[in-house]
């Protein structure tokens, strides 16, 4: 499968995480903006953009998120998750500059889950990130990303040393709370159980599609509760 059918598959949203046993995310006391609540920092995927969190990033506002504390991020995602990671960090350093506050709270889809990871494990993200959730990404590696070849696809790859470094030790190092989120209808992270992560909050959603995840309101509100404790 050359590039462009990836494109096709991949880029129905860049490629991230899926999980394993069905876990059910927790209730915040408060389903709606706080004083106190971090500002929201979402990372797409593979061949995806920051124009995939729109209906997300909607819901939050109607929650009372102010636009301030939304912050949709872009980035080229055929670089490697390793330099995305340190953009990553100059983002993160840029968005707590601009709203005061101390942590945010990262929501990547697909492989924005990896340079996320990344920026937490090795550049220490861990000090400025309160909750780090992932929507459908490869953190153990899919076979979709055999047919890529962008610098950032080997490493998506199962068995990739990226991966390999990534996944060793703890996986969820440091104080942030970790969830993942994982759809048995993802076509796109094969095998499903790729998504879950040793230390996190792993979920099974309903039958949703790779990108349907961005924009299941179940899967939402889930994850507003889970970042907003």
């Amino acid at each position: 499968m050359k590039k462009s059918v990836m494109t096709a598959a991949l880029a129905a949203a860049g490629v991230l995480l899926a999980v394993q046993a069905p876990v059910p995310a927790q209730a915040s006391s408060s389903s709606g903006f706080v004083p106190g609540s971090n500002p929201v920092l979402f990372v797409h995927g593979y061949n995806g953009g920051s124009s995939n969190w729109n209906t997300m990033a909607d819901r939050f506002r109607a929650d009372g998120w102010p636009s301030s504390h939304l912050h949709q991020w872009s980035y080229d995602s055929g670089r490697s998750n390793t330099v995305t990671a340190q953009q990553l960090s100059t983002e993160v350093e840029r968005v707590l500059a601009a709203t005061g506050a101390t942590r945010v709270d990262i929501v990547s889809h697909s492989m924005g889950g990896l340079s996320s990871r990344y920026y937490l494990k090795n550049l220490d993200g861990t000090s400025r990130t309160e909750a780090w959730v992932s929507l459908g990404g490869p953190n153990h590696g899919t076979d979709s990303a055999n047919a890529c070849f962008d610098a950032s696809c080997p490493e998506m790859r199962m068995g990739s040393s990226f991966l390999t470094a990534l996944n060793s030790g703890d996986g969820t190092p440091g104080s942030p709370r970790y969830a993942t989120w994982w759809s048995p209808c993802d076509t796109v992270i094969n095998p499903d159980s790729s998504v879950s992560l040793s230390g996190a909050v792993n979920t099974r959603t309903t039958c949703v599609s790779h990108m349907g995840l961005l924009t299941d309101a179940t899967v939402y509100a889930q994850t507003r509760d889970m970042i907003n404790r």
